[in-house]
């Protein structure tokens, strides 16, 4: 399917959304009907208040979606912030390191104990 063009879009969505207030607005006096009816209950009267409710719900999306995009729209572009030169640490160096010193004799010594089991 083809993109629509921007008037057959409004068309589209204002069709959609008229169409679901229609359907959600029958519901509705559909459950007031219910509600005054011998079997009704409280129920029924809290569908008929919550039904057009649910039918304005895509026009609702639909007006939300474009203000968001309008908003992005104007928004100025972030900023892109240059990436930190990494930090080079040496892997060689002339002097001693006293704590790896220590912990490859105590990593010797485990594997000296394995060996020996």
């Amino acid at each position: 399917m083809g993109r629509t063009s921007g008037s057959g879009r409004a068309l589209l969505v204002i069709g959609v959304s008229a169409l679901s207030l229609a359907v959600c607005c029958g519901l509705a006096w559909w459950q007031w009907q219910r509600f005054e009816s011998a079997n009704g209950t409280f129920q029924n009267l809290g569908y008929v208040l919550q039904w057009p409710l649910f039918g304005i719900a895509p026009a609702y999306m639909f007006w939300r979606f474009r203000k968001l995009r309008e908003r992005e729209l104007q928004a100025p572009p972030p900023e892109v912030s240059p990436r930190p030169a990494p930090v080079v640490h040496p892997l060689d160096s002339d002097e001693p390191d006293d704590e790896l010193t220590a912990y490859n004799r105590y990593l010797a010594r485990l594997n000296a104990d394995q060996e020996s089991r």
